[in-house]
């Protein structure tokens, strides 16, 4: 399951980005595996997202979500 997938207001577990050229961006954003993450707004228009991270709110391009990996919390 990817970032694109998870539910507002769901959480879940960083398990992994899949692209290794954006990899490094999102490690300095704090997307680091092992953090939980949660879906708290989509844009109107469906992008950006932003996702709640530890005690930050990130926006994050759908494109670029779709590369982190997560394993759902139930």
């Amino acid at each position: 399951m990817n970032l694109t997938e998870l539910k507002f207001g769901q959480k879940a577990i960083i398990e992994r980005v899949t692209d290794d050229d954006l990899s490094l961006k999102l490690f300095e954003m704090g997307l680091l595996p092992g953090e939980t993450i949660m879906l708290e707004n989509v844009a109107p228009f469906g992008d950006p997202i932003a996702v709640l991270l530890s005690e930050s709110k990130i926006c994050i391009r759908l494109q670029d979500a779709a590369s982190v990996q997560i394993k759902p919390i139930d």
